[in-house]
């Protein structure tokens, strides 16, 4: 079985999350946050997201 590695330093609070370890760590590869015109913290997302199968 493949171990995952959580990313340091990234707290994710999306519990639906496919990456999210249900401890509020992320295990993506990599995370992708935009649109690259965000003016403020509420014009981003986290375009990594995917949805899980259970929250």
């Amino acid at each position: 079985m493949e171990q995952r590695k959580i990313i340091p330093g990234i707290h994710c609070e999306v519990s639906n999350c496919a990456y999210n370890d249900k401890r509020a760590n992320c295990y993506a590869n990599e995370i992708e946050v935009g649109p690259h015109q965000a003016q403020k913290k509420d014009d981003t997302v986290c375009s990594t997201f995917r949805q899980g199968e259970h929250q």
